[in-house]
This record gives C-alpha cells, structure tokens and sequence, in this order.
C-alpha cells in the first residue's frame, strides 16, 4: 500500500504537535514507521488518507462499539449541535443519560459525568481518599488508569515498597502514596496491606486488563480482592473505561459477578465522544462536591454533544442486548481462525480473549500479567503489524494493547483477517 500523503501530513504535524501527535500509542515508535491518517470511517472500516480502505480492530480504542458513523448517533449529535454545543449550565439530557446508565449497571445508585477516562480515574481516587480519610492506593503492573500523576508508577525493588515515579514530572512525594502489586497476583496484595494497614485508601484496577493486552482475572484473585477491600475497609475501583457497556450491559461487574465500590467508565459511554464518568453507592457519592467535601469540577463536563452521543448508544444497547452475544461470537470466531493458522507455523504465540476483547502475544507462555505479556517477541510483533497492514487490517500498534471488535464486522471481514494472517506468516 502507499502512504505517501501520510507520512506528509506526519512531517508536517511534526512540526506544530509534540512527536506529530496528540497521543503517543498513535506515533508509530512501538512498530516503525510513519502513522496511518484517517480521512473518514463507515462500519467497520477505515478511509485513510492515500485512498486505502482498512478493516479496522481497534475502533477508536474501543468506544465505536456498532462501528464508525453509526447513524443513530450521529444523528443525535447533529440534531443537538444545532441547538448549541456547550453551556456550562445544567441540561435534561445529563440526567437522562445518568438515569439510563444507572440502570444498566449494578451497584451503582449516582454517577458523575467528566471529559476522560483519565478525568473519571483521577476523580474516583479522589473521592475514594476523602471518603476513607486515607491517603495510599495500590494499582497492579500493566493497568494503564490514564496520565494522571497518582498512576504514573513503577515497582522500586520489591512488591512490599513504595512506588517511584516513570515519568518526569511525577513528584516523589506523590509517588509514596502508590503502590504497586502484580496482576493475577493475590499475594503480593496481601503483602502490601499487611504491610501499609489502615493506610491504604483504595485498590484500582482493570478488571479485565486491556493495556497488557486482553487479560483476564483468575476467579480466585478477583474474588479474593474483593473479600480482601471488605475485610480490610479499602474501596475497590473497578476501571471500566474500557470493558463498561462492552462486556454487557453492566460491564465487567455484571461479567464477572463481583461488585466494586466505584467504578469508572469512559469510551462506550460517550459514543464516540470525549466523556468519562465514576459512579458509586449514595453513601460514597453523597462525599462528592456539592454535597461533600471532596471537590471536582469542569466546564464541559456533561456538555449535550457528549451526553446526546452517549444517550444514543447506550439505548441501543439496552434495547438491543444481543449485540453482546454477536460480539463475543464474532470475537470467538477470530480467535478460532487466528488459532488455526498459527499452530501449522513454527512459531510460539498466546490468543488471550474476553467478550469483544482479544489479543495476540508471541510468546510460549501463558499471558495472565504484565511480566509475562513483556515476554512476547516485539520483533515478530513488529512484522506482523506491518503485514497486516499491507493486507489492509488496521490492529493496535503496540504489542501492549488489546483489540476492539464493533458489531459492524462481517464474518467476510473476519474471513478477510484470518487469511491476512495466513498470508503474513
């Protein structure tokens, strides 16, 4: 394929935009090469720049679950933009969204709507301190909770230390109070309680990771940290940004038959749209400024474009809950092609899925952490992403990063992909 006015466009943005991007998974640095510039989408696919038409399997890092331009939608969204964008003033549609959210999701009786997932997970910690009157967090290795400082952190020489800081920026005195534990790990959490007690405020995480790849919790470790927040008084934040209204209805809580105290959510929940939004018991979001102490604020939190989008993507998700049935079948179904292709190839890989959620690690060892998917072969990876794109499928470009299947697939586009492979190796 050419890529000719791409790599144009990312020379010229170089020079106006730090890196050429505005967010740096979109650079290209993990697989080579100049970034893909995307002219329009429809359905499944994308419309770069140089005239390619791509399959695309990441849909916008997830929120595009029934697929580019989907018509609903965009028409709530033009149909309100007409009437104004933002006003910074309270509208109908913020508690019409609220309501049907509420709804569809267990456990949750208040939900507050921000501009970001990283907004929604920074917010959530915020609140779980001032509710708890304690200070400390313990994240696992491999969750991604968005740029916020509080996340931004390393192990230091063992699982039972205080966190350092893998950004600049990020201050020690803000690192201390993160720690960080292993996924799939029940232990090492344990190791930090018993050695942080009474101090530890909140434990985050994905409950279905997606920025190791796809992993999944083992039944015992979520249930474990579970009974381990009750045990020891400590909130479990459940980061749905990714798996909230993908995984179903009600999210991974649903999925998983495990109720946390706050969750998050972001991607799916604003069509399309920049939102995010954390949800709670009364007893918890009743902390939360105006009828609480713990202060957090925005312009445009709740503006109608957003709020529309979400609406009309959350109705036709709760009127049509099959989707998530042809989603998970669909997603089964390249995981069975991926499968059958790459056992006849003299080379080692792992298939990790969930729902509408999939990944491949090029590696002889099961994937259940972000030490095990570092393991995966970065240079085959590398080949495989741009042999898929010379096939015209568009896969996230780093190794680190889950897929994202929308409904506007067809079994011809996963034929299509699972050939692709073929072809690749």
């Amino acid at each position: 394929m050419i890529y000719k006015r791409s790599s144009a466009l990312f020379n010229d943005a170089k020079k106006y935009i730090p890196g050429g991007v505005n967010s740096p998974v979109r650079a290209f640095k993990a697989v080579g090469g100049d970034p893909i510039f995307v002219k329009e989408a429809k359905g499944a696919y994308l419309y770069d720049e140089d005239g390619n038409t791509l399959i695309d399997y990441i849909a916008s890092w997830g929120p595009l679950i029934l697929g580019h331009a989907y018509e609903p939608v965009i028409n709530a969204i033009v149909a309100k933009a007409k009437k104004g964008t933002s006003f910074g003033m309270p509208t109908e549609i913020e508690t019409d969204l609220a309501k049907l959210a509420v709804s569809m999701v267990p456990n949750i009786d208040k939900i507050r709507f921000v501009n970001s997932g990283t907004e929604a997970c920074m917010s959530a910690v915020r609140l779980a301190r001032g509710y708890t009157g304690k200070d400390k967090i313990i994240k696992f290795a491999g969750c991604y909770h968005g740029h916020s400082d509080s996340f931004l952190i390393q192990a230091g020489s063992g699982a039972v230390t205080f966190g350092s800081p893998n950004s600049p920026g990020v201050t020690q005195g803000t690192a201390k109070d993160t720690l960080l534990a292993n996924y799939n790990d029940l232990a090492s959490v344990k190791a930090l309680t018993g050695a942080n007690a009474g101090e530890i405020a909140a434990i985050i995480i994905e409950p279905i990771a997606g920025n190791m790849g796809c992993i999944i919790p083992t039944s015992e470790f979520i249930t474990g940290l579970r009974e381990l927040c009750t045990k020891e008084g400590i909130l479990l934040i459940f980061d749905e940004v990714m798996t909230g209204f993908r995984l179903g209805t009600g999210g991974a809580q649903e999925a998983l038959g495990i109720d946390a105290d706050i969750v998050t959510f972001g991607k799916v929940i604003g069509g399309g749209l920049p939102v995010g939004a954390f949800a709670a018991r009364n007893e918890i979001m009743s902390y939360l400024a105006p009828d609480g102490p713990v202060y957090q604020a925005g312009t445009l939190s709740g503006n109608p474009l957003a709020m529309s989008a979400g609406l009309a993507m959350l109705t036709q998700l709760n009127n049509n809950p099959e989707v998530f049935k042809s989603l998970a079948e669909k997603t089964e179904y390249l995981h069975n092609g991926f499968n059958t292709v790459l056992k006849t190839k003299d080379i080692p890989y792992q298939i990790n899925r969930y729902g509408s959620m999939i990944s491949v690690h090029f590696t002889d060892t099961p994937v259940v952490d972000f030490a095990t998917s570092a393991k995966g072969n970065n240079d085959t990876f590398k080949k495989y992403f741009h042999g898929m794109l010379e096939q015209g499928i568009y896969l996230p470009p780093s190794a680190f990063e889950s897929y994202f299947l929308n409904d506007a697939l067809s079994y011809e586009d996963l034929d299509k992909t699972i050939e692709a492979i073929d072809k690749v190796f």
